[in-house]
């Protein structure tokens, strides 16, 4: 009788450990910029800072299509648009880890440091940022945010200098993460203010454990969040930039979750039985900017006749193998405001070469083409796009020179405005469709670097303007379409594609959803050993 009740005893005191959450490694396919996520603009860091280790005071649901509750439980808005006023979640714990004991819980004071920093000049942080704010700059915060203050502890007042449709939307953007201001003022005493891109604390529902670049970050889950502990403990980012090589490591069960597959290993994962493909329409677009700043790029003709020379069918077919929708536009089609009845530009050789002949350029010119060495779900074969684009644009006379650059360079020199033609890619933060236009379009974005078409209009940021003054959809509609028509008018891109998002997963994962955003939530996963 003992020995029978001894395999129920160990049962017993094995059960808790037995029932302890088991490692999930996600197979991701590039190393974050760093992990303070105002500096970059990139998604790549979004999902590696924001995504696992902070939390906003709102979030957008896509699902349900609408903010709702984070940090913040409860909000309100004043009837003339202008006063926004929160009331924070009590008792919410910011990370604890070896570098940093929090003495409190989060309060008013961590919001007014996330914002101010960003938006006012003389902040004691506003210039340790080396990369500075460009979602800040690019939609402007510094104008239209007149005032932030904490009337109450658990209370934060945002007065606007003037009404702006998207303002909620836009706090639920990765770069409006919430950080420690205590864990600020330590960094600062100590003299090491750079150890917050590199030691990262939020309030989210992983805790930073350590980063080996182009290798690996380990994450803990957070015992404390707000709203549960995760059910994977710890989370893995194995940074594995060829998506071959993500689709072996996840057969393999090295990784649970491989991001960005390539469309063939797509097709491949779903006849496996061990795999299952998650997939939504994502809220993005791919396309090449055409750097409007450097001559002849500079002359609408000659931007024209780029979108003229490029096979786009050939092009979805050889990169995408017919997986995404053709863009027209920089919105996808599932956008509220969508221009569809603009039909973008066809191949035509013949109406190209005129244009060049036009700007003075019958003999063609020399330029470049900038791109990543590895895929992304909005570049699944960079090399190969370059290759036929290039050998598009040399049957006009435009002889273009292919430059392969590790993605935080490319980004990093991209901003700069160092490129002539550059493969890119840009996924909306919230639904609304001004993410696409103010980051991508407006003057403001110019001086911040996300303009990569490196384009200032006073018409064309006039409509970006206007369109943020009314939650009138049918006016913002309108607007927004106008400006679609001026894009294209001018050519400042040659957009490629709306892209599937998917993710490929083993069958023992639960609770993985597609974002069509390009963002990760792991703090509902689960998964069995």
């Amino acid at each position: 009788m003992r020995v029978a009740t001894l395999p129920l005893l160990f049962a017993t005191l094995l059960g808790p450990v037995l029932a302890q959450a088991a490692a999930l490694s996600v197979c991701t396919e590039a190393s974050p910029e760093g992990f303070d996520v105002v500096q970059y603009n990139s998604l790549t860091t979004t999902n590696a800072s924001a995504d696992v280790l902070m939390n906003r005071l709102v979030e957008f649901d896509a699902g349900k299509g609408q903010v709702v509750p984070s940090l913040a439980e409860s909000w309100t808005v004043s009837p003339d648009g202008l006063i926004y006023e929160f009331k924070l979640r009590p008792e919410v714990k910011l990370h604890s880890t070896g570098y940093f004991k929090p003495s409190r819980t989060l309060n008013a004071d961590d919001v007014l440091f996330s914002f101010q920093r960003m938006l006012y000049p003389a902040h004691s942080w506003h210039k340790i940022a080396q990369s500075g704010f460009p979602h800040a700059q690019s939609l402007q915060l510094p104008s239209l945010i007149k005032q932030i203050e904490a009337p109450e502890p658990l209370t934060v007042r945002f007065t606007l200098d003037h009404p702006d449709a998207t303002f909620l939307a836009t706090l639920s953007m990765g770069f409006a993460s919430i950080y420690s201001a205590e864990y600020a003022d330590q960094l600062l005493k100590a003299g090491t203010p750079e150890k917050l891109n590199s030691q990262p604390i939020g309030t989210g529902p992983f805790v930073f454990n350590r980063f080996q670049k182009d290798a690996v970050i380990r994450y803990r889950a957070n015992p404390d969040y707000f709203a549960g502990k995760p059910g994977v403990d710890p989370l893995i980012f194995a940074i594995t930039p060829d998506a071959n090589v993500r689709l072996q490591k996840l057969k393999r069960n090295e990784c649970q979750i491989a991001l960005s597959p390539k469309p063939l290993d797509i097709a491949a994962a779903s006849t496996d039985p061990a795999l299952k493909v998650e997939k939504t329409e994502a809220f993005m677009t791919a396309f090449v900017a055409i750097n409007s700043q450097h001559a002849p790029l500079d002359k609408p003709e000659v931007r024209q006749a780029i979108n003229l020379a490029f096979d786009k069918a050939s092009y979805l077919k050889a990169v995408f193998e017919n997986t995404a929708v053709a863009a027209n536009g920089p919105y996808p089609p599932n956008t509220w405001s969508y221009a569809k009845d603009l039909p973008g530009y066809s191949t035509d050789l013949d109406k190209a070469r005129t244009l060049l002949a036009k700007a003075g350029l019958k003999d063609g010119f020399s330029t470049t083409i900038w791109t990543r060495p590895q895929g992304s779900l909005l570049n699944p074969n960079p090399s190969l796009g370059a290759q036929l684009l290039q050998a598009d644009l040399a049957k006009v006379g435009i002889k273009a020179e292919i430059r392969v650059i590790e993605w935080g360079e490319l980004i990093r020199r991209a901003k700069a405005g160092e490129h002539d033609l550059l493969f890119m890619g840009w996924a909306g933060d919230n639904g609304d469709p001004d993410n696409f236009l103010s980051p991508q379009f407006a003057c403001a974005a110019v001086k911040s670097g996300t303009n990569f078409a490196r384009y200032c209009d006073q018409r064309l940021d006039q409509l970006i303007s206007a369109g943020k003054t009314t939650t009138d959809q049918s006016v913002r509609s309108r607007l927004y379409q106008q400006a679609q028509a001026l894009i294209q008018q001018q050519a400042l891109w040659l957009p490629l594609a709306h892209p599937t998002a998917a993710a490929l997963v083993r069958q023992n994962v639960e609770g993985y959803q597609v974002s069509p955003f390009g963002r990760q939530d792991f703090a509902k996963v689960s998964s069995t050993r």
